[in-house]
């Protein structure tokens, strides 16, 4: 859905975290080139699938995802023979290849070229170009800000742009806006969003980036914020500029590093103290990973809060809807700030969850609580809660700065609104993972049943019915000859063991007395 487009009432916007597959299912050979046909399908749903109308695969192999800077399985090609059937086959394999490691890297797969080759119907649309438009008409009413420079591909999220700014009253500084579509999760009234909103704007706590200028609509919002030429805690761990585009930047960083045991213990318990002022107000997030967190003279502030009001689904989504007991917005935040703490730990963040064997660590109290989040046991029972994480001897210790508690004062009406709208966050993923869990199930009996071994079974199985069925018609066979033999013979008779009478023998004897 582009910026200017209002959400018809009770649809369901498209969520862009959920995965993408893709099935090369067969190839045809046309007068100079070979056109593969390939089944997309969006989710675990089969109904939700479809073929791609551009079937060349060439534009797509290369230029745009060259930045990433990683060597992608590319299949080889030739200038002769390159219609010869094994050739086109060893090709199929190679682009299937090709296509699973894109739609299973976590930035490729929610890179711009890659759904707009494998959805176009949802990702033809010029995000950037849009977003200016809608960008400098706000500020014909609003002449105080001015658009210096639009920052491209500076975040993941393909609806979402941002561009450099500065406030005509004040022309030394910068500051970044940004423009995003509404998502799914979208469950706050208008006027109850712009009230939330609001709120953010007014404001002014260490741990939270202060957002100073806002403004919704019915299908997108425009923030603006101060701009750090430092970055984000990511481009602090990757060593990058953070003007940079993020596939260049994050996907194979050369210099990231993990940061020193006292950096990791100060900044985990600032965000963990910026989480439980939000959940203390009931204020939903969702959104912690280290792109969202500045570090500002050693203090960390939690950026993009609004993301959850705004209904944009999770960057790590995909991730914790795996697992059943991660169905709370709490415990969402705290699965993320695992994964936070193990990439400020190891300067990279896990390939996959959960995990079980931990590289070595500046301190044992560091692996102690990333196995507390990220274990399975953890996954399967449950997340411990932000107080916990607080009292581990990980972070109990850290002095903080300021000795005042803080608080976000939320007005009664809001905060019912806040409330709702959690719970139906809550319960659409709770659907989502309901639905997760059966096609796992499914595809294990599946598995199961088209096993070797299985098979083996099958057959063993077979053969013994087999024989006991044989078994059985020969005795079948074997007792109707008797039974028909018996019937030809006259039955012997025995003075001690007469023959029962017979119906016609006692009706012949019955008319001779009667005629008698």
């Amino acid at each position: 859905m582009s910026f200017l487009e209002k959400p018809a009432p009770g649809s369901l916007l498209l969520d862009d975290t959920v995965p993408l597959t893709a099935m090369i299912e067969a190839s045809q050979s046309l007068q100079s080139h070979t056109e593969y046909i390939i089944r997309v399908q969006r989710g675990v749903s089969l109904d939700n699938s479809w073929q791609p109308v551009d079937k060349n695969m060439n534009p797509f192999l290369c230029p745009p995802l060259q930045v990433c800077g990683i060597t992608l399985p590319l299949p080889p090609k030739k200038l002769i023979g390159n219609m010869d059937r094994e050739f086109i086959a060893e090709r199929q394999r190679g682009l299937q290849t090709y296509l699973d490691t894109i739609t299973q890297h976590p930035l490729l797969c929610s890179s711009l070229p890659v759904k707009k080759f494998l959805d176009p119907n949802n990702y033809s649309a010029n995000y950037t170009e849009i977003a200016l438009q809608q960008v400098s008409m706000f500020f014909r009413s609003d002449p105080k800000w001015e658009v210096l420079e639009p920052l491209r591909d500076m975040g993941w999220r393909i609806r979402k742009k941002y561009f450099l700014v500065k406030s005509k009253e004040q022309t030394k500084e910068r500051y970044l806006l940004s423009w995003v579509d509404l998502g799914p999760d979208k469950f706050l009234s208008d006027k109850d969003l712009q009230s939330a909103i609001k709120l953010l704007t007014s404001l002014s706590i260490p741990y939270l980036c202060p957002l100073l200028f806002s403004s919704t609509s019915e299908s997108s919002a425009l923030l603006i914020r101060p701009f750090s030429e430092k970055g984000s805690l990511r481009d602090h761990i990757c060593k990058v500029k953070p003007r940079e585009s993020y596939l260049k930047k994050y996907c194979n960083p050369k210099k990231s590093q993990g940061l020193e045991l006292p950096h990791i213990k100060l900044y985990g318990r600032q965000i963990l103290e910026g989480l439980k002022l939000l959940h203390d107000a009931g204020i939903f997030f969702g959104h912690l990973h280290t792109s969202n967190v500045l570090v500002d003279d050693g203090v960390c502030r939690l950026m993009d809060v609004e993301n959850g009001m705004l209904g944009v689904p999770s960057a790590l989504r995909p991730a914790f809807t795996q697992f059943r007991k991660i169905n709370t917005t709490e415990s969402i935040d705290v699965f993320c700030f695992g994964h936070l703490l193990y990439e400020m730990t190891y300067g990279r963040p896990p390939d996959s969850v959960p995990i079980e064997q931990y590289p070595p660590a500046p301190s044992t109290a560091v692996v102690s609580v990333l196995q507390s989040i990220l274990s399975t046991e953890a996954c399967k029972s449950g997340m411990p809660t932000v107080s916990a994480l607080m009292q581990t001897p990980l972070f109990s210790d850290v002095q903080l700065q300021r000795s005042e508690k803080l608080q976000i004062k939320v007005p009664g009406r809001l905060k019912e609104a806040l409330k709702a709208a959690k719970e139906s966050l809550e319960k659409r993923l709770q659907e989502e993972q309901r639905l997760l869990h059966q096609h796992r199930r499914l595809t294990r009996a599946q598995s199961h049943h088209c096993s070797e071994e299985e098979k083996k079974k099958r057959k063993i199985l077979a053969r013994k019915k087999s024989r006991h069925s044989a078994y059985e018609n020969e005795e079948d066979v074997s007792v109707r000859n008797n039974n028909n033999s018996g019937r030809s013979l006259s039955p012997p008779t025995c003075p001690s063991s007469p023959t029962p009478p017979s119906t016609t023998g006692t009706s012949v004897r019955l008319s001779l007395q009667l005629s008698l």
